[in-house]
């Protein structure tokens, strides 16, 4: 992160679970200061009013999608930037009280979500035991150590701190879940270029104008920048009016994301931009770059306004 590197943050809570294990894998946050927010707003509100420097919030779930309610605070309120992504897999673990075994459990404490997507694994392994909803993983693994439940289902990091036991690991459904969290501090210069970034967008296109849409897309493609996701979000204005969020290969740095930025500001009735900032792969291993074609590199665009200085000084050799 350019500038002083933050020390407060701020992330979705309550503790021990997946926000907290996904910020406790960027160093600086792990040395800093970390406070957990009740609600997405209420995180992106303290870096917005100065209370923290960055905050860590779910981005999209490989199986639940996008998190509606961070797309929707990122365009109305002030303005924030990404400065980092961390993908992490969700793998849920079924923790108790040391003393407790897998035949013992009669009662178990979890999220809804995390039920749903271990509903094969409870079926088949404890038909019998009563699933009661919490509101968090954490809650779950803190009713479990308090006796209220024999059993939780929660993320690893709980169990150490509420002194449980693991009986079974991985009990999720699909066991290649994963979330995407983003970073989001202040509007700042955005971290250098990496060769392996990612650019992320809210536009607004114009409604009135036939193809609006496919001339976003056009903007990106032809310039090589590959476009990695789109989602659309009601703007609340009336129905039919969208906010798109891109997700594009490369940093706004390089000369073909920065023109197709400057064409998508010429077409659009509105572009924010919400940072660009190194990729992340699974549990922090970065995923290959996508290379642009050929004649698309930053080397060719650094040619070609090059060769059109010189045609602007008279220069043809």
């Amino acid at each position: 992160m350019p500038g002083v590197p933050p020390t407060r943050f701020v992330y979705l809570g309550p503790e021990s679970t997946f926000a907290e294990q996904a910020l406790l894998t960027i160093p600086a946050a792990e040395r800093g200061i970390r406070t957990p927010a009740r609600s997405v707003p209420e995180a992106l509100e303290s870096v917005r009013h100065g209370d923290a420097d960055a905050a860590l919030v779910p981005w999209e779930n490989s199986i639940g999608g996008a998190v509606g309610v961070t797309f929707d605070e990122l365009v109305d309120g002030e303005p924030l930037v990404i400065t980092r992504e961390v993908v992490i897999p969700v793998e849920f673990v079924l923790a108790a009280r040391p003393s407790t075994t897998l035949a013992g459990i009669r009662s178990i404490a979890a999220h809804p979500q995390a039920s749903i997507q271990c509903r094969a694994w409870l079926r088949a392994y404890l038909p019998d035991a009563i699933v009661v909803d919490v509101l968090s993983n954490g809650a779950a693994a803190a009713g479990a150590s308090a006796g209220e439940y024999d059993a939780a289902i929660c993320a690893p990091i709980a169990i150490q701190r509420f002194g449980l036991h693991q009986l079974a690991d991985k009990i999720s459904d699909h066991p290649d879940a994963a979330t995407r969290f983003v970073l989001l501090s202040r509007p700042g210069p955005p971290p250098e270029p990496t060769g392996n970034d990612v650019t992320s967008l809210a536009v607004w296109i114009s409604h009135d104008r036939v193809g609006a849409l496919l001339a976003v897309l056009t903007e990106l493609a032809v310039r090589g920048v590959n476009l990695t996701r789109i989602e659309s979000r009601p703007t609340g204005e009336r129905l039919g009016r969208y906010v798109f969020f891109l997700d594009c290969t490369g940093h706004v740095a390089e000369g073909r994301v920065g023109e197709a930025l400057q064409g998508l500001r010429r077409i659009c009735a509105a572009v924010r931009f919400l940072g660009s900032y190194p990729r992340a792969g699974l549990g922090g291993t970065p995923e290959q770059p996508v290379p642009p074609p050929p004649g698309l590199s930053d080397p060719d665009y650094a040619d070609a306004a090059a060769w059109l200085g010189r045609l602007r000084r008279g220069e043809l050799s």
